[in-house]
């Protein structure tokens, strides 16, 4: 028996397959969990379970070179007294500088401007760069604290309260000590080279009244000026976007499981929180049940990756979307160019994920000078742009073929599901029944 005809015998097991066995041998040599980023890698129920029925007799589709399809949003109506005004319904999340290289940073301010929308800076501060190149700048206020000031909250067009990350709900960051560079260790006050781990949870308040509290104290540092966004990690997303709404928050943002994150646990990331289709569901029906569906606006976030996508998840109920890992591959990273470098990191090009490790080729996930280098902001933003132009258009198109003159104007109803577990899920009818799994018999 040859070689060839031995493999093509061999059955692999379900239980411990090579990635597995592969991920015991390398505990069993290094005695330490396993850190990486790029977001959750199994498979879960997502928005490809779910198709768009277009209009044919019963609706009238808009024709799209005549017919408007409107693509604006408002964000922060409740209390702000300057809301967000957005031309498209994709915003840029939260990746901080640190995570992130300075001309990463700057190029999704650069493009998110050009598009008409906001950029997040993530833990660790307000860079120049950033606030520079980005026309709407949302702020967040993590746990860590790490490089927040009052200055700088006053100059952001938003505040993101952020108490979990659809990567990691539970859990705090990490930056490890290669990438604290003598910037980023002067930004969050800590020491050059040394491992970085961000709290997992605000270190002056244990619940939704003292989270009001908070609340109240940045209106009032920021004179009632700007939206107040809370954001959660998808998980109990009912009960957690309730008691945000109750604790006076003007936006909510739900990011499920899928969400990146540039270096958590393995273990986190695979097996904590729910994906983002349910937790967009549940998100909704809390709002209905208080009454504030569309007052207190609605942001999901977690591998939206496409304008089906977009389209999807406002169709299910929100108001925009926020990208992370998407807006990186845009900008270049796991770029097939760098599959030579790529190789000499053990890895390759569509699989790198040690966005930890500082070493990333294409200059996005770096401290590195040198590194930084290989990306130029202008470019970078330009792509951004071009991504979000692209989200937009196909958002449009699917919206006119349901017969809608605003993106928001799309509706469960517009929707069936592929699979029983997204039709439960979702809320929304098996493809060719009336049957909503666990809603009607």
């Amino acid at each position: 028996m040859d070689n060839d005809e031995m493999k093509s015998r061999l059955r692999e097991s379900a239980t411990f397959p090579r990635h597995v066995i592969a991920e015991i041998q390398r505990a069993a040599r290094e005695g330490i969990y396993d850190i990486r980023g790029f977001g959750a890698k199994r498979r879960v129920p997502d928005f490809d379970d779910l198709l768009f029925l277009g209009a044919s007799m019963s609706r009238y589709p808009l024709e799209g070179y005549r017919e408007r399809c409107d693509t604006s949003v408002t964000l922060g109506t409740r209390f702000a007294k300057k809301p967000i005004e957005l031309k498209i319904p994709v915003t840029i999340a939260g990746m901080s500088f640190g995570a992130l290289s300075a001309q990463a940073k700057e190029s999704l301010g650069r493009g998110a401007s050009i598009m008409g929308t906001s950029t997040t800076t993530g833990d660790g501060g307000m860079t120049p760069e950033e606030r520079g190149h980005s026309d709407k700048l949302v702020y967040q206020y993590l746990p860590s604290r790490y490089g927040m000031n009052p200055d700088d909250l006053r100059k952001a067009d938003a505040i993101e309260v952020v108490v979990g990350q659809g990567a990691k709900p539970g859990g705090g960051g990490m930056l490890l000590g290669q990438k604290i560079s003598d910037r980023v260790a002067q930004m969050r006050n800590l020491p050059k080279g040394i491992d970085q781990r961000s709290a997992c949870r605000h270190p002056d308040w244990t619940g939704p009244d003292d989270l009001e509290i908070k609340i109240g104290e940045l209106r009032e540092i920021t004179d009632w000026q700007v939206p107040i966004y809370v954001k959660v990690g998808a998980a109990r997303t009912f009960f957690d976007t309730t008691l945000a709404v109750k604790a006076g928050a003007d936006v909510v943002v739900v990011d499920g499981m899928q969400g990146g994150t540039a270096a958590t646990q393995d273990v986190f990331i695979e097996h904590v929180g729910i994906p983002t289709l349910p937790a967009v569901r549940m998100a909704v029906e809390a709002l209905q049940e208080l009454d504030m569906h569309r007052k207190v606006q609605l942001i999901v976030s977690g591998g939206i990756r496409s304008g089906a996508d977009v389209a999807k998840a406002l169709a299910m109920g929100a108001d925009a979307v926020s990208i992370g890992t998407a807006a990186l591959i845009a900008l270049g990273d796991n770029s097939p160019e760098y599959e030579d470098e790529y190789n000499k990191l053990g890895t390759s090009a569509g699989y790198y994920d040690d966005y930890q490790d500082g070493r990333d080729p294409t200059g996005i996930s770096t401290q590195d000078p040198e590194l930084a280098k290989n990306l130029d902001p202008e470019l970078g933003g330009r792509r951004i742009a071009n991504y979000l132009n692209c989200l937009t258009l196909e958002t449009q198109t699917l919206a006119r073929a349901c017969g809608k003159s605003h993106v928001h104007n799309l509706e469960p109803e517009d929707m069936v599901a592929l699979t029983i577990e997204a039709a439960a899920m979702a809320g929304v009818p098996l493809a060719g029944t009336k049957w909503i799994p666990g809603q009607n018999f």
